[in-house]
């Protein structure tokens, strides 16, 4: 019984130092983009259906901390880009996504059709939010309407 406690003991003395340092460092900041983390529906077309399961089992696009995957009109899988940086503040935001690295030989090594935005950079997206709710993909051809949040009910 007395091995237990020595044990929680070393534990406990190791773990402090550590716990200090995090505490000296504080939470790690926001990302730029947190506000626009989850599914996201419409763009394409004009969103219809916003609540519930519906929306969240086929959204068009979904904003993570490190990827934006978007709906592929070609195939089923999302079609993902990893951002590289991004900019800007609570009510637009400017992502870079890393350059696709793909080589696909039938397209001659081009980027598919429907990998980007439709923007006038490939790597490029500017985000404006519109409401609470809503947000815009300004310039981008393939997103003319805009997206709206999917919510549960």
């Amino acid at each position: 019984m007395r091995r237990n406690w020595a044990k929680w003991i070393m534990v406990a003395l190791l773990a402090a130092p550590l716990a200090a340092a995090d505490a000296q460092q504080g939470p790690a900041p926001a990302a730029p983009h947190a506000w626009l983390f989850g599914t996201w529906t419409g763009g394409i077309f004009p969103a219809t259906e916003t609540e519930g399961a519906d929306c969240a089992a086929q959204p068009t696009v979904i904003f993570t901390r490190d990827v934006i995957m978007r709906v592929s009109v070609l195939e089923v899988p999302y079609r993902q880009r990893l951002i590289e940086t991004v900019s800007g503040g609570p009510d637009a935001v400017e992502f870079r996504m890393a350059p696709a690295s793909a080589s696909i030989p039938p397209l001659g090594g081009r980027l598919p059709p429907d990998s980007a935005f439709g923007c006038a950079n490939p790597n490029n997206l500017r985000v404006e939010r519109r409401g609470p709710n809503e947000i815009l993909f300004p310039n981008c051809s393939e997103f003319p309407s805009p997206l709206k949040r999917c919510t549960t009910r």
